[in-house]
């Protein structure tokens, strides 16, 4: 009995430390490993024309985080186990040193993971995201100023987004939508995805991405790091912005799109152009 208990031990022990991620993968390709992120509230397919152009050279992984369009929902916080899932999940799959895509929200976790793991990934592709984004008004702002202010209360916009109906719900994310895209029809499919998302799930996460200062950690992302920013105003404006707050990092361009937010909905062929130029060429070439 001993024997057999021993044996069973052995042969379980390879699948032991593999643990199942709470967000959901779908793959394309093969190649160098790259996983793409999308942002809050927003499904993978936010990535389809990206996919399209990169997955007859690279394998593609596209997630789509839990509680957003239709994913299973997880506990808070919720960033920070996803950090954690994405370094577990390149570790257990032996993928080589993949790069990392995020937009907004996935940006920031992109930025998270690798100054976490600094030694897991290559290169790191950050659309529109920011490591603190209060700051982006602000830079002398602090991670518990913005906890004492009312707008980044987890509860209160939980509840906030609660008491909609359905329909007040999908009109407040078009609205909320409209401006981050040059086209209307964008705007409605962004804010599909979010209609279809858990709701205390999309106040948690912006909260807990809004009261999580990177800043400082940049430093030690040892790969280098395109950033892809938005036009806020000007491309001065912008420019700004996106130099403050990667002052700390190391490795980095800054090229600011002639676009909204959703750079890669609003300008596919420009995006597409700066991420093969930084896949192939790299930072300085």
């Amino acid at each position: 009995m001993k024997k057999l208990l021993f044996i069973c031990l052995v042969f379980a022990a390879p699948f032991a430390f593999a643990q199942k991620v709470s967000f959901k993968v779908k793959t394309y390709g093969s190649g160098q490993p790259v996983i793409l992120i999308p942002g809050l509230g927003c499904s993978g397919e936010v990535w389809d024309e990206t996919v399209r152009e990169f997955k007859d050279h690279y394998k593609l992984y596209v997630l789509t985080l839990p509680g957003f369009a239709g994913v299973r929902p997880i506990d808070t916080p919720m960033l920070r186990t996803v950090k954690d899932q994405l370094i577990r999940f390149v570790q257990e799959k032996g993928l080589a040193r993949p790069v990392l895509i995020g937009h907004s929200l996935g940006g920031f976790l992109c930025l998270w993971a690798a100054s976490d793991a600094p030694g897991l990934f290559s290169k790191v592709i950050c659309v529109d995201g920011l490591p603190f984004l209060p700051a982006a008004g602000d830079p002398g702002l602090t991670v518990r100023q913005v906890r004492d202010d009312p707008r980044f209360d987890p509860v209160q916009l939980a509840a906030r987004y609660d008491s909609m109906t359905s329909k007040a719900f999908r009109q407040d994310r078009y609205q909320w939508a409209l401006p981050m895209v040059r086209d209307p029809a964008n705007a409605a499919l962004v804010a599909k995805w979010n209609e279809k998302s858990d709701r205390r799930t999309l106040a948690f996460a912006y909260s807990e991405m809004c009261t999580t200062d990177l800043r400082n950690d940049l430093a030690r992302i040892n790969i280098p790091v395109l950033v892809l920013g938005s036009t806020y105003g000007t491309e001065d404006n912008s420019k700004k912005i996106m130099e403050d707050e990667f002052r700390q990092l190391p490795q980095k361009m800054i090229v600011i799109a002639p676009t909204r937010h959703f750079i890669m909905l609003d300008d596919p062929s420009w995006f597409k152009e700066q991420v093969k130029n930084f896949l192939v060429n790299g930072l300085f070439n």
